[in-house]
């Protein structure tokens, strides 16, 4: 199980950076706690999945506005909400939307439809990816240093540090997943409602 999270662990980690969010920097810093991974190479993935992702998703905002798919994206409410605080605060939205619960895929979209340039933008992209992957990554890290030292220095210590991490993941993603299923079911309720 360590050879696969050593081989395979930066490539989750700057995937879930990139589309997931804060669950895999939080479990990348329990990783790099408990020596499996390398911080630095955590810390890396995790600021390159997430500025890299965020950038592309800004660039289809700011390139393709006409498009059915972003059009669709800006009939969202997230959307709008989004669009108005960057009107208000552009330079602290850059640099906070990746810590604003569902906001996070709308963001970059929105900035790319704004009058933001794409300069600034990028600049306040890397810094703000930066910001967020330290911030999570390293709540990780101390996380996984509280529970090691919970369980103490034992030969099980690491697979309890592990198996949280496990836990983690698997909360998470339950707790998305119900999210998800409930905004759905509000959105239909919402259209029906619409059409009647």
């Amino acid at each position: 199980m360590e050879e696969f999270l050593r081989q395979y662990g930066p490539i989750g980690i700057f995937l879930g950076a990139g589309f997931e969010g804060q669950t895999a920097l939080i479990v990348g810093g329990i990783l790099a706690r408990q020596h499996i991974l390398n911080l630095w190479v955590v810390l890396g993935c995790a600021t390159a999945g997430s500025g890299i992702v965020d950038h592309l998703l800004f660039v289809a905002g700011r390139r393709f506005r006409t498009h059915r798919w972003v059009v669709r994206a800006t009939q969202q409410v997230a959307f709008a909400r989004a669009l108005n605080f960057i009107e208000k605060y552009p330079i602290s939205y850059i640099l906070a939307f990746r810590f604003i619960f569902g906001l996070r895929v709308a963001s970059p979209i929105a900035i790319g439809v704004s009058q933001v340039p794409t300069w600034r933008f990028t600049l306040l992209n890397i810094l703000g990816a930066v910001i967020w992957a330290s911030a999570f990554t390293m709540a990780g890290f101390i996380f996984g240093e509280a529970i090691h030292n919970l369980l103490g220095k034992g030969h099980h210590a690491g697979r309890w540090t592990l198996a949280a991490a496990g836990g983690v993941v698997v909360v998470v993603g339950i707790i998305w997943a119900i999210r998800y299923l409930l905004r759905r079911r509000k959105a239909r309720a919402e259209k029906s409602a619409q059409d009647s």
